[in-house]
């Protein structure tokens, strides 16, 4: 469990606890790129959020929103992808023994290229759709179930070093990780 505060929202817009959560991915990558915060906390709770998140996403947000027709099955699954290339690049930081190597420093910037470029891209196809095509009751039935997953991932130490092995050797099995950097972008 970490020290950090994630937030433990109850209930909202679907739309609005997703970019909070983006908020907060990018507040935790700062922190974890400045060298005199305590990294090793950060990165278990960046770990967490992100574990909890996506989980919660991929239970609950993709498929009633392909469902919806809001997104498609194609960015349903794309999402899930990054999902996996979050959770391989966050591996690479989780398992790296010190915070104050070049190592480190490397394996947090290719995280938070990976997450970045994930926020930006699932605000523009998923949130934006989402928000022009589900109803505001929908949305926020939909949050419901979105922070009750998230909540219930966060108490179950959902972001622990063996839980993201797991994670990744899934995605691996599933071949949601591709070993080709760019697969080709519409």
């Amino acid at each position: 469990m970490t020290s950090i505060d994630l937030g433990r929202p109850v209930q909202g817009d679907v739309v609005d606890l997703i970019l909070d959560d983006h908020r907060r991915f990018e507040a935790l990558l700062r922190d974890l790129r400045d060298s005199s915060s305590d990294r090793d906390a950060v990165r278990r709770a960046l770990s967490a959020l992100h574990v909890a998140h996506a989980l919660a996403e991929e239970k609950h947000v993709y498929p009633k929103l392909r469902r919806k027709g809001a997104v498609s099955e194609h960015e349903a699954e794309h999402g899930e992808e990054e999902h996996a290339e979050g959770h391989q690049a966050l591996l690479a930081v989780l398992e790296l023994k010190g915070t104050d190597t070049q190592a480190f420093d490397d394996a947090v910037e290719e995280l938070a290229k990976v997450i970045n470029h994930h926020l930006t891209e699932e605000e523009l196809t998923i949130l934006n759709p989402a928000r022009e095509e589900v109803g505001e009751q929908a949305r926020a039935e939909l949050g419901d179930l979105f922070v009750k997953e998230r909540n219930a991932q966060l108490d179950a130490d959902c972001g622990s070093l063996a839980q993201v092995r797991e994670i990744v050797a899934a995605a691996e099995r599933a071949g949601k990780l591709d070993d080709d950097e760019d697969d080709s972008e519409e």
